[in-house]
């Protein structure tokens, strides 16, 4: 009963997490642009959330209880919860130190840190691969960013231009938003998951990864709730704190953003997509000229995830050796 209720309020708070981190920069920077309902945009990335995972499948969550370390065997639940613990905990206090990182990195390296405390196979090699992966998606989303920003001072304009620019915002949200449910969002599937699985089966080796209908609706609500309780501060940060964006620049850095972000699901490779949109932004308006880059909150976010990995992979080491001890 004890694990059962531990899993159970780390799945609730990773998804209240993930919801104020990941899905209020999504909305937040959806409602840059002028005459974008803001219950549209929320509502439109809770429903490709909940529908992702049955229409375009479950490969990235498979990669977060499949390819780190080999949770199939007993005890392997407890080390993959142990992994998730760790995750919440080094955001919170880099957070907390004005320091905005990526979730999905530390839940990467405090899976492979518990693993290999606890004594478990960690595979490095799918490790390495899920981060150079996840460090590239940055760059590409920067580079996208840039080079859409430069190609958007090029398109003429006529009388018509702010519905078309408008439409293919809200094309562009969606596409943003469906790169979201296929990939970043899947950690919460899988977190979701093992602990539904533990609630029913007992504690032991970490399963195949998948939900109800039921389980998935909970799981969007929960990060729709997150979602607008962050959503003033994420909306600080884009609009202050980072760059100052127009109408071009939100919708070439959602088109930069979901580029990356779905060429990185194609490999099953999990991304942050809270850092490919905020690369997007950054490449977007730097085509104006750097001075108008705010490279001082940019630097911020760069030290924050060069100290996520080394955190996450240690405390999670230390965790994964008290599991050994219990």
């Amino acid at each position: 009963m004890g694990w059962t209720a531990a899993f159970a309020v780390v799945a609730v708070l990773f998804v209240l997490i993930s919801g104020a981190n990941d899905g209020a920069t999504l909305i937040g920077l959806g409602l840059r642009f002028p005459r974008t309902p803001g219950w549209a945009a929320a509502a439109l990335l809770t429903v490709v959330l909940f529908a992702g995972p049955y229409v375009l499948g479950l490969a990235v969550a498979r990669t977060f209880t499949e390819g780190l370390a080999g949770l199939g065997t007993h005890g392997g639940a407890a080390v993959f919860l142990a992994g998730v613990v760790t995750a919440v905990a080094v955001v919170a206090a880099l957070t907390g130190k004005g320091l905005p990182t990526s979730l999905t990195l530390a839940v990467i390296g405090g899976i492979a840190g518990a693993g290999l405390g606890a004594g478990l196979p960690v595979s490095w090699h799918g490790v390495a691969v899920v981060l150079g992966v996840g460090a590239c998606a940055p760059l590409a989303g920067l580079v996208l960013g840039y080079l859409l920003g430069a190609l958007s001072r090029r398109v003429p304009s006529y009388h018509r231009m702010p519905r078309l620019v408008l439409a293919a915002h809200l094309l562009a949200y969606a596409a943003q938003c469906t790169a979201y449910a296929v990939n970043d969002g899947q950690k919460m599937v899988a977190v979701v998951s093992v602990a539904v699985d533990v609630g029913r089966d007992g504690l032991g080796g970490v399963g195949p990864v998948g939900l109800s209908p039921g389980w998935m609706a909970c799981l969007a609500l929960l990060f729709l709730a997150g979602a607008l309780a962050g959503l003033t501060r994420v909306g600080e940060r884009l609009g202050r704190g980072l760059v100052i964006a127009r109408p071009l620049h939100v919708l070439s850095a959602e088109t930069a953003a979901t580029g990356a972000v779905l060429g990185s699901s194609a490999l099953g490779s999990p991304v942050s997509m809270t850092q490919s949109v905020l690369a997007g932004v950054v490449g977007v308006v730097a085509s104006e000229g750097s001075r108008r880059v705010r490279w001082q909150a940019v630097a911020n976010v760069g030290t924050a995830w060069l100290v996520t990995l080394p955190s996450s992979l240690a405390l999670g080491c230390v965790a994964g050796l008290a599991l050994r001890l219990l």
